[in-house]
């Protein structure tokens, strides 16, 4: 017989999603089959899976140990993953494909972290979520730090991956909130999607700019040249998929230093907008400027403010209307603006 306690992790979900977790090498069909058979049982009883599963919940199965091994390391499962994890449980060094290719890579800074979320600062170069298998992401990095850390165990992972909320692009740096526990991945994930949470990044773009403004438009990407086109309308036009606003903070003859508040969240929004204005950012040679000696674009997501504890609810309040940022990025120095 194998035993599981559900934790505050699995709570909240159906019990055949779950299972669909704990063991994704057996066929739904034979997991049913299981259920109608008591060979799964839910609390000691029996269960059609459609239960939602509360912390303290007790899941058996009854199993010979070769085919509990078989099931809960399928297929399905993210096996590098998972070896990773029981490498860095034990305390071993990980030696992966991954990691010798991405040593360069700077890692993140944690900025902020409670039991439930975690909001770190990401280097420019380094990816939010993988884009091809081999790929090292700030998923990656998450979960190696809860792992050494202590604050996540192997088994855990088997039903559970802590993830980004957010996504910022590769060479863009700055604030990316990860939810660490199942309870802050859906309530990150949730008020980001409905645009709860004010996102301000800061940038230099070629060209002087004195005055605020915003823009709206319809932001068409391309999947081929990954690279998206903007079409600039009327502040009134109801087709309109993109809204940003821009403040100046600084400003020359050459160049102007803009905050950014993010409004709609398409791919490469601010980027493909300030180039369709006529001001693309310095070191973005994909979207017509000129590098000047960058290795890449100089956008950071540098600040955000969350909502007040009406939207996040009472177990999230101490996050209610708080202001999180990170000093400006390095290459801003490089501008005469201060």
């Amino acid at each position: 017989m194998q035993k599981f306690i559900i934790g505050k992790n699995q709570a909240g979900q159906r019990f055949d999603k779950f299972l669909a977790k704990y063991l994704p090498g057996a066929p739904k069909s034979l997991v049913y089959k299981m259920l109608r058979k008591k060979n799964i049982t839910l609390n000691k009883k029996k269960s059609d899976g459609s239960e939602i599963l509360s912390e303290g919940d007790s899941v058996e199965s009854f199993f010979s140990d070769e085919t509990f091994e078989k099931f809960t390391r399928g297929a399905d499962l993210d096996k590098s993953s998972f070896d990773k994890a029981s490498e860095l449980s034990s305390g071993s060094k990980v030696k992966t494909d991954s990691k010798k290719r991405n040593s360069s890579l700077q890692k993140p800074t944690v900025i902020y972290e409670d039991e439930d979320i975690l909001i770190a600062n990401k280097p420019a170069g380094l990816l939010s979520q993988k884009a091809e298998k081999g790929d090292y992401s700030v998923n990656d990095w998450l979960i190696e730090y809860l792992l050494e850390s202590g604050k996540i165990s192997e088994s855990e992972l088997r039903t559970f991956k802590p993830s980004t909320c957010n996504r910022l692009d590769r060479n863009t740096s700055g604030l990316i909130v990860c939810g660490i526990s199942l309870p802050g991945l859906q309530k990150m994930s949730e008020i980001i999607r409905e645009g709860n949470i004010e996102k301000y990044y800061v940038t230099v773009c070629h060209g002087k700019i004195e005055k605020l403004f915003s823009a709206r438009g319809i932001l068409v990407k391309d999947s081929v040249k990954n690279k998206s086109f903007i079409k600039n309308i009327s502040d009134d036009d109801l087709k309109a998929n993109i809204y940003t606003e821009f403040t100046p903070l600084s400003f020359n003859d050459e160049a102007t230093l803009l905050e950014v508040n993010l409004h709609t969240g398409k791919p490469h929004q601010i980027r493909a907008q300030l180039s369709s204005l006529g001001h693309p950012i310095y070191g973005d040679k994909k979207y017509g400027a000129v590098d000047k000696g960058f290795k890449h674009q100089i956008l950071c997501a540098y600040r955000l403010v969350f909502p007040g504890e009406a939207v996040l609810g009472e177990k999230f309040k101490a996050l209610a209307n708080k202001e999180i940022r990170i000093d400006f990025p390095e290459e801003i120095k490089r501008f005469d603006f201060f």
